[in-house]
C-alpha cells in the first residue's frame, strides 16, 4: 500500500529490508559456521585469527574437484599444536598418537549444519581408504559432549568413523581454526600438508587423489 504521495509506508519498507538481511545471513551460515554455537557456555575462548596461507590452492582436478577449490597447501608442511582430546571411551588422545599415518582431521560440531551435510562423505572416504596408514579423524568441538556427538552420528548413520571429542573447544583454537567445519590434512610426520575451511565432498576423485599423494 502507498500513501497519497505514492510512497510506501516506512513499516513496509523496513519489513522488506529486514527480510533481505535475514536471508543473506542464513545463506552465509549455510556455507561456513564460526566457532561458538548456541550450546557454548558464556566466556568460551574465541578462536584466533587464521594463519596467513603461504601456498597456492590445490588444483581442482577432474571429478568433483570443485569442492576442494578452497584447499590450501602448506609448502613446506608446517608444525601443528599437539592438541588434546578424547575418544568415545574417554581415553586421552593427542595428535602425536596418530604419527606414522596420514590423517584427515575434521573439526565439527553438532549445531553446525554444513558439518551434517559433509560428514557422510567423510564416512564414505574412511570406509574406502581407511587403513593402518590413513584415518579420517572426526573431532567434535562441542560443549554438549559425547552423548550429543553420538546422537548426531546415529541420526545421519555414520558407521565407519570413530568418535573423538573435545568439549573444551581448545583444540580448535590450538589448530587456528576460525570456523567449522575445518579439515586439515596431516602427513605421517605429524605436519600439516594443507587445510580446507568450510564443507566439501571428501569422497570425490580429487579428494582421493589428494590422500593418495600424501600416502606416497
Amino acid at each position: 500500500m502507498t500513501d497519497k504521495n505514492g510512497r510506501e509506508p516506512a513499516a513496509s519498507r523496513l519489513s522488506l529490508i529486514g527480510a533481505a538481511l535475514a536471508a543473506a545471513a542464513l545463506g552465509f551460515a549455510a556455507v561456513y559456521v564460526t566457532q561458538g554455537g548456541p550450546d557454548n557456555e558464556k566466556g568460551a575462548e574465541k578462536s584466533v585469527a587464521a594463519e596467513a596461507a603461504p601456498a597456492k590452492p590445490a588444483e581442482a582436478g577432474a571429478g568433483g574437484g570443485d569442492s576442494l577449490v578452497a584447499f590450501v597447501r602448506k609448502s613446506p608442511p608446517v608444525e601443528l599444536a599437539n592438541v588434546s582430546f578424547s575418544d568415545e571411551a574417554g581415553a586421552a588422545k593427542t595428535l602425536t598418537d596418530f604419527k606414522g599415518k596420514v590423517v584427515l582431521l575434521n573439526l565439527w560440531a553438532t549445531w553446525c549444519l554444513p558439518c551434517r551435510h559433509e560428514m557422510p562423505s567423510l564416512d564414505r572416504l574412511q570406509k574406502e581408504m581407511g587403513s593402518d596408514q590413513f584415518e579420517v579423524v572426526a573431532l567434535s568441538l562441542d560443549r554438549a559432549g559425547k552423548d550429543a556427538a553420538r546422537k548426531f552420528f546415529d541420526e545421519i548413520r555414520i558407521a565407519n568413523l570413530k568418535l573423538y571429542i573435545d568439549p573444551t573447544m581448545k583444540a580448535g583454537n590450538g589448530l587456528r581454526a576460525v570456523g567449522m567445519p575445518t579439515t586439515i590434512l596431516i602427513g605421517k610426520d605429524g605436519k600439516e600438508l594443507g587445510r580446507l575451511p568450510g564443507p566439501a565432498e571428501w569422497d570425490v576423485p580429487a579428494a582421493k587423489a589428494l590422500i593418495a599423494e600424501a600416502l606416497r
